[in-house]
């Protein structure tokens, strides 16, 4: 096994790292100004700033302006930019646009990249993902998908509710996930369509309210009515939105991983600094044992994640390997572990650490829905149990 990387990933985590201190952490301080988080013309420059220095876009091919970087190669990348929340969307690699590029780059045809993805690449454009619906339909089960797409001619009527349809509000496309054959097993049954926003058939009805501060274009919900989309906008394969799905979605669920990483490495930092300058009960913090024992705990477990994110990348990369137990054991235990590193900072940090002087706080509440989306912690469990069961019962 081999875990260093190549020098010019080298390179660009020192870049990136240098990036996010001096241009990005400072305007944590303005990330709430706006209703959708930094204000678009700060994030317009800060874009501006990041092509300048050559960071902008690692996932990506020159061909669409990107660095290049394969999945191996951004888990460091990704993790230095994750150190501030504001770090993956000055280099254009957050969710879900970052996911949504990969899911193009893999299936759409030339006119539908030329279209979509070469202006979301640059950062001109904002996309949406229109998967999850509200009850009765999916939540984390795909074969609860209830918005349809019935074949009228040449072209699709689609009819449906989507909600948390992340980056909604002033995308300037959608993904949407449709039934197109209702008699067919839910694998096989379901087509992804490209829909610019200002179709026809197309109503927001609204921004859902989370806990949290609000991400660009909110946490849309919507509803489709009549939606006339021809057949060049299918996404891919009619009938195989489950399986490109899960191309986009295996590895967004590691680069979820290797975001928060950055957060979590961070906060420890915030904390472990705090320990060792705080002096209570005659030492400094650092010195007694309990807080000693939480540093100990958040450091090992942050190494760990950093080895499974590895590995399951590698696997992917390498092996051409969808890894569904390997993405779904490090999901759980990063998002996990993310949570518990935060609560620790907090608590070696007190009331300093629940306060808004300190970012910790604004972390916690955001960090918490890392156990529910892209698969909630419970159902990577059960994906982990029956690929167990399968094996050890053969």
């Amino acid at each position: 096994m081999d875990f260093s990387y190549p020098p010019h990933v080298q390179d660009l985590v020192h870049r990136v790292r240098a990036f996010i201190e001096t241009e990005v952490i400072p305007l944590e301080a303005h990330a709430h100004e706006h209703r959708d988080g930094l204000h678009p013309d700060t994030l317009r420059e800060l874009r501006h700033r990041a092509k300048s220095a050559g960071v902008f876009l690692p996932q990506l091919s020159p061909e669409y302006g990107g660095l290049g970087l394969n999945l191996q190669e951004i888990v460091p990348v990704f993790e230095a930019a994750g150190r501030s929340l504001l770090g993956p969307l000055s280099l254009n690699c957050a969710a879900p646009d970052e996911g949504n590029m990969h899911l193009m780059h893999l299936f759409a045809n030339d006119k539908q990249k030329e279209r979509y993805l070469r202006p979301l690449a640059a950062g001109e454009i904002r996309s949406a993902f229109s998967m999850t619906e509200p009850p009765p339909g999916t939540g984390s089960d795909p074969a609860m998908i209830k918005t349809t797409a019935t074949r009228d001619g040449n072209d699709f009527i689609i009819n449906g509710h989507k909600w948390f349809s992340t980056g909604a509000d002033g995308a300037a496309f959608f993904i949407i996930m449709a039934v197109t054959d209702p008699d067919a097993d839910w694998r096989v049954g379901a087509t992804m369509f490209l829909a610019p926003a200002d179709t026809p058939g197309i109503e927001m009805v609204r921004r859902v309210p989370v806990m949290g501060a609000e991400a660009p274009g909110g946490h849309g919900e919507m509803k489709f009515h009549d939606l006339r989309l021809p057949a060049s906008a299918i996404l891919g394969h009619e009938g195989a939105a489950m399986m490109e799905a899960q191309a986009r979605l295996g590895p967004a669920r590691l680069t979820h991983c290797m975001r928060w990483l950055g957060i979590a490495q961070r906060a420890l930092e915030i904390a472990t600094k705090h320990a060792t300058e705080r002096e209570a009960f005659g030492s400094k913090l650092s010195y007694h044992q309990a807080i000693q024992w939480m540093i100990a705990d958040s450091e090992t477990e942050i190494h760990a994640s950093r080895l499974m994110i590895q590995q399951a990348a590698w696997l992917i990369h390498e092996k051409g390997d969808p890894g569904r137990s390997e993405t779904s054991m490090t999901k759980t235990f990063v998002a996990e572990t993310v949570n518990r590193v935060l609560d620790r900072a907090i608590q070696i940090c007190g009331a300093k650490g629940i306060s808004r002087d300190l970012p910790l706080s604004q972390w916690y509440e955001e960090a918490r829905a890392f156990r529910i989306y892209d698969g909630a912690s419970e159902v990577h469990r059960m994906v982990v149990a029956r690929q167990a069961i399968k094996k050890y019962t053969r």
